[in-house]
């Protein structure tokens, strides 16, 4: 968490749906950095660690401090069922290197006698808790490196201590190169434990369920494969167990996520089965209802599946297909929340579970990392935290129809939830009452979203443009190359007909019975005609008659003999060869013309190449050379 840390209690009275959304400062109000903040399950308590002392505020009224519990370096803390007693889980310090002596880090603290009842040595974070019978009279801890848990008698009234080091009752796994991975005592007045072995040397993995305190035969056991790890889910009553088994990796190569598989176990008339789910692939999440008699599943590859089962592990109701991946029952049961987070959108179906599954609303809470049912059932929290999101921090609260009825931003949010309270507090939804009015805030975001999907909606999407080309004006002629070709065929054809050519075969027009057309002479070949006459006229040599037209002819045409008294044609230069002067200049002004394109090009703003500008800049040297030969414009 941060340096500094502030808590807010923010609660809408839920019965009468009045909001006044009070902000209430703990006092003492968090000085220096929070590693860990926590309501107790019964709500009477709320505690949070500092650098040198854990405080603990009562919440039945305002937060006012109850006590501060002078320990340094708490790094995580945990509550009883009942609130009476609070875990604190402190670092780890090496105090023998010799015998590998460490000290008690872990401390169980009683909040009624305001004393520590037990301690002892717990060097690593991971499944530190130790656990508590619903009456908070057992007390149960692994011990021997997960090859034997230890219960220990607690007394609530009594702050006298506990001898660690002698248990009141003890289980022991039957083979010690076997030890259980996890454990999990099961709520209600006749409490069990539920033991998970992973498989070993060949052997199947196993859950076996016990009464405590006879360990002597499981009321229950199921054996199966393809479990590396099992996650044991306790109904309310304590009377059946989810046992969510899976491995890191698919042995038939189908899925990236491993292999999971569902079993149930049920002590009641010990049953014990595998659930069949109709989809191949991942379990996402799995639930039971606070009824007891009923659960839910969310499996198979993406877009999942939803089913609910029976307390037998009967389907009795599927959903359709969607990206979901979360399910949330509100405290009375009477509606399910069906939502996909994380990596989805953050879409939020909600069912009525007494209406035959009845869709009440759909909405859309994106970047979701929290997602909570108020104690009454009537309202959905929403939150975005840190670290896993640094932007847009913050909460919202929804009715149950789907409306947004509060909304508050933090630059950083590291944890939200409700104040916990019983469900006895507050009567059983016979009707979903209507929305309440929303908040200033709420009603603010929503016109905020509103006006920026207007406007989107306004702005046309347009053509997809490149990067280097954005910002700019969009050009009024064909942005593809296929259609610059074609507008370039079209204005040579359209060239091309003026000047009586066939656009198709590329031949002068030809009117049948009628007299060719003779082409038109440029000044340039006029003035060259008009030297190479005089020069001739100077050597002695007759001048070709004023009809005869000189234009420029392919070498191989030009060096065909000429029939004597035969009439020159179009197609010959007087004197029969060019001369190399003329080869020459028709070389240069070539240059020319492809120079003055591409200054067109250059003043158009098109991009040249290198080559093309060192071409461009020869221009002066071409024109040069053409004066030298007796060129002039």
């Amino acid at each position: 968490m941060s340096k500094t840390t502030e808590f807010f209690c923010r609660l809408p009275r839920s019965v009468d749906l009045i909001h006044d959304y009070e902000d209430i400062t703990p006092t003492p109000k968090a000085a220096e950095e929070c590693r860990a903040a926590l309501y107790s399950p019964n709500g009477e308590y709320f505690a949070y660690t500092q650098p040198n002392e854990v405080v603990v505020i009562n919440t039945k009224s305002k937060a006012q401090l109850y006590h501060r519990i002078q320990f340094q370096e708490v790094f995580d803390i945990y509550f009883s069922p009942n609130g009476t007693f609070l875990c604190l889980w402190c670092k780890p310090i090496q105090i023998n290197r010799e015998d590998g002596t460490w000290n008690n880090n872990l401390k169980v603290f009683n909040l009624k006698t305001k004393s520590v009842i037990v301690e002892w040595s717990q060097k690593h974070q991971n499944g530190w808790k130790p656990q508590f019978t619903q009456d908070e009279k057992l007390l149960a801890k692994n011990f021997a490196n997960n090859k034997e848990i230890h219960f220990y008698e607690i007394n609530a009234d009594s702050d006298e201590l506990i001898n660690i080091a002698q248990p009141s009752y003890k289980y022991k796994v039957s083979d010690p190169k076997a030890p259980f991975q996890n454990f999990q005592l099961s709520p209600g007045l006749n409490p069990s434990v539920a033991i998970f072995i992973p498989e070993v040397s060949g052997k199947p993995a196993s859950v076996l369920i016990y009464n405590v305190p006879n360990f002597n035969q499981p009321t229950c056991s199921k054996n199966f494969f393809k479990a590396e790890r099992c996650q044991l889910k306790w109904n309310s009553l304590g009377t059946a167990l989810l046992a969510l088994a899976s491995t890191d990796h698919d042995t038939s190569n189908k899925s990236y996520y491993g292999e999971t598989n569902l079993y149930l176990l049920g002590i009641a008339g010990s049953y014990d089965s595998r659930i069949d789910l109709r989809r191949e692939g991942p379990i996402h999440d799995i639930t039971w209802s606070p009824s007891a008699r009923e659960f839910a599943v969310s499996y198979g590859f993406m877009p999942s599946e939803t089913t609910f089962f029976d307390a037998r592990g009967n389907a009795i109701h599927s959903l359709p297909t969607a990206p979901r991946n979360t399910i949330l029952y509100s405290p009375h049961a009477r509606f399910v929340l069906v939502a996909g987070f994380g990596n989805l959108q953050g879409t939020v179906d909600v069912y009525d579970r007494q209406n035959k599954f009845t869709k009440v609303v759909t909405f859309e809470a994106t970047n979701t990392s929290i997602c909570e049912w108020s104690p009454c059932g009537r309202f959905i929290l929403t939150a975005t935290t840190s670290p896993r999101l640094r932007v847009d921090n913050g909460c919202k609260i929804w009715h149950a129809s789907g409306q947004l009825v509060y909304l508050k931003e933090y630059q950083e949010l590291y944890s939200i939830g409700w104040k916990p309270q019983s469900i006895s507090e507050f009567p059983p939804l016979k009707q979903l009452e209507p929305a309440p009015a929303a908040h200033e805030s709420a009603k603010e975001f929503l016109a905020k979203r509103a006006a920026a999907s207007a406007t989107a909606a306004k702005k046309p999407a347009g053509a997809y443009r490149p990067p280097h080309a954005r910002g700019t004006a969009s050009p009024s002629t064909a942005t593809s190359l296929y259609q610059k070709e074609l507008e370039n065929n079209f204005k040579q054809q359209q060239l091309q007909q003026r000047n009586g050519i066939n656009p198709s075969s590329g031949r002068a027009r030809v009117v049948p019975g009628a007299a060719p057309v003779e082409p038109k002479e440029s000044k340039t070949a006029l003035k060259n005609r008009k030297k190479r006459e005089a020069k001739k006229q100077q050597e002695g040599s007759p001048a070709p008659e004023q009809n005869t037209i000189v234009a420029p002819v392919p070498v191989a045409a030009a060096a065909a003999p000429i029939v004597p008294g035969a009439a020159p044609t179009g197609g010959t230069v007087v004197g029969g060869v060019a001369s190399l002067e003329e080869k020459k200049i028709r070389s240069l002004l070539k240059k020319l013309r492809a120079i003055e394109t591409l200054k067109m090009k250059q003043a158009s703003g098109e991009p040249l190449e290198d080559t093309q500008v060192s071409k461009i800049k020869k221009e002066e040297d071409i024109r040069k050379e053409l004066y030298a030969l007796g060129w002039s414009d």
